[in-house]
């Protein structure tokens, strides 16, 4: 069993005997996207699981109104979620990686430099952000 699996079952635990029902369900449905994950042909790593649902769940935030229920439960999951996902990167520190890439390619370009800034920022910072930013590097 993986580290986040043991970490989300023993949320899992906490969370009924507080009787935490918003946690419970979201930690329930982390658990479940894992089992589904675990049984599938191609097996991501778990993280690239909390990841995608993370992501998922941001932006539905967008479809309710301001301020309805919809809107602030979907908050409150967003927030429980965070816990399981990798501190995000500043600009900065993008931009530092992504210097860093381009003074050590030969030939640096759109492509190659994603290629390599890709795996370091998953889950961690918006890539449409990041690829503004090679462009803008890249230009330079």
């Amino acid at each position: 069993m993986g580290e986040l699996k043991d970490q989300v079952s023993k949320q899992i635990k906490a969370a009924m005997k507080a009787r935490d029902k918003v946690r419970l369900n979201v930690l329930r449905y982390i658990k479940k996207l894992f089992i589904e994950n675990d049984t599938s042909g191609k097996p991501k790593p778990e993280i690239d699981i909390v990841i995608s649902y993370g992501k998922k769940m941001k932006d539905s935030i967008s479809m309710y109104p301001d301020g309805s229920t919809q809107q602030e439960n979907i908050k409150a999951e967003c927030t429980i979620i965070s816990e399981f996902l990798p501190q995000p990167l500043t600009t900065q520190e993008v931009a530092t990686i992504i210097d860093e890439i381009n003074l050590r390619l030969v030939n640096p370009n759109m492509g190659a430099i994603m290629k390599e800034l890709s795996p370091k920022i998953k889950g961690r910072f918006d890539g449409l952000l990041a690829s503004q930013m090679v462009q803008a590097v890249l230009k330079k």
